[in-house]
């Protein structure tokens, strides 16, 4: 830390420091960009990164794990939240008039593969025993069903296996595997209800209807993905157009019953895996969104975006992939996730369940998904945000691309860039934040 704040270019490496929010495993690129004249090739503007501290130019990583870089992660957080907000109540391009527009809060959630510790709360919140049993016993592997401990909050126990032995690890990695096709069967299934319905068939709903939708993943921690989605109905034009009058939200909510208890995905048999049928839980949620009542549109968006920016970390795995060198049982993890690495990495040694890729989505316990997604004209896009800001920035400081008077399509840019490495180090974590009062997470490898 001393070395670095004492080199002559420290406040050169601040100022990138700060552009860069904080980022806490910043990417850097050595190389340089040259715009010329398109007509007579007349240099216009250079830059390289020779003048750079240590010759490389330090970007943002722009990761969406909190986990990773909280710096990044509060960005993707804050745009994923405007995004699910403009489609409830309007703004960045959506009608205000889309709150009239029947909107739901759906929760999806996986079905159980063995009893693990939980934390049970009745009347009034008051904590309950978390498996108590009248007549108690043990299982086939010698091990108390039952468990009279009252668990708190961060209880270390919370979402164990109540008898590891006993837990389906197999059927809870292949459901993960699933859990994208389950909910693209879903939202086939939810389209498919409303339209008959409505009398209609498939291919005409949308002449009258569309359905749009903004979803996020989050891991329960017995290693379990489950959906939260926002799921609202629209006129033919997307927020735009009013619904019919027939679309409300007690047929919104009679679709997802309906959806989420008609679709299964199946996965072949292979070694002593058996041929299973993949459905979803029992513990459907289905809550209607309004801008003053239970459930309201800023919790919603809130809540969505507070997901959008986690992994499996509440199961305690890993934020990185596990490298062929790696030695599960060496790896610094809970048990039950351990377990659930090592079932991924077994069933990835078979060739029926080779599609899956189950070795290289191992640290996320077989789930390959997107975390957050959202259908086309649910709102406006990531990118028409991010768009937004860099726009507003320019203005704000008055930034200039140096090619002034010269127009954009007047100009050929000729760059070379190529990686050189990423990270910081300790020192220059501690500089960072002290610099730009952002957290420091676990600290990766320095380039």
């Amino acid at each position: 830390m001393a070395a670095r704040f004492n080199r002559r270019d420290f406040a050169r490496w601040a100022a990138r420091a700060r552009a860069t929010g904080g980022c806490a495993q910043p990417i850097y690129l050595r190389g340089s960009v040259e715009y010329r004249d398109s007509l007579t090739g007349a240099l216009l503007h250079r830059y390289s990164t020779a003048q750079e501290p240590n010759g490389s130019l330090r970007m943002a990583c722009k990761t969406r794990r909190a986990s990773r870089c909280p710096a990044c992660a509060e960005i993707y957080r804050a745009d994923t939240y405007q995004l699910v907000r403009a489609g409830l109540v309007g703004g960045k391009g959506v009608p205000a008039s889309v709150t009239s527009h029947p909107a739901a809060f759906v929760t999806l959630t996986a079905p159980s593969f063995g009893v693990v510790h939980s934390r049970r709360t009745g009347a009034g919140g008051v904590v309950t025993a978390c498996h108590p049993r009248r007549n108690g016993g043990t299982c086939g592997h010698g091990r108390p069903v039952s468990c009279s401990v009252r668990h708190s909050a961060d209880d270390p126990r919370l979402g164990q296996p109540i008898c590891p032995d006993c837990f389906d690890y197999a059927g809870a990695v292949l459901w993960n595997s699933q859990a994208p096709e389950l909910w693209r069967r879903f939202t086939m299934a939810f389209r498919r209800y409303v339209a008959r319905s409505a009398g209609l068939r498939v291919s005409d709903l949308r002449d009258v209807l569309t359905v749009s939708f903004a979803k996020v993943a989050e891991y329960q921690r017995r290693g379990l993905v489950h959906f939260h989605a926002v799921i609202r109905l629209d006129g033919p034009g997307g927020p735009n157009a009013a619904p019919p009058s027939w679309a409300t939200l007690d047929l919104l909510k009679a679709a997802v019953d309906h959806a989420a208890a008609a679709v299964s995905v199946s996965t072949p048999a292979a070694g002593d895996v058996p041929t299973r049928t993949h459905v979803w839980g029992a513990q459907i949620d289905v809550r209607a969104i309004s801008s003053t009542g239970e459930l309201t549109d800023q919790a919603v968006a809130g809540y969505v975006a507070k997901y959008a920016t986690k992994a499996a970390e509440c199961v305690g795995t890993l934020d990185r992939r596990i490298r062929p060198t790696d030695n599960p049982a060496d790896l610094p993890v809970s048990e039950h996730a351990r377990r659930l690495i090592v079932e991924c990495l077994r069933l990835s040694t078979f060739e029926e369940f080779a599609g899956l890729r189950l070795a290289e989505w191992a640290h996320m316990l077989g789930f390959r998904g997107h975390f957050s997604t959202k259908s086309r004209r649910y709102s406006v896009t990531l990118g028409e945000l991010r768009t937004e800001r860099i726009t507003h920035n320019e203005k704000e400081h008055q930034i200039t691309t140096g090619r002034l008077p010269f127009e954009d399509d007047e100009v050929l840019v000729i760059a070379d860039w190529r990686y050189v490495g990423q990270g910081l180090t300790p020192g220059e974590a501690l500089l960072t934040a002290a610099l730009t009062g952002k957290r420091m997470p676990p600290l990766h490898a320095s380039p």
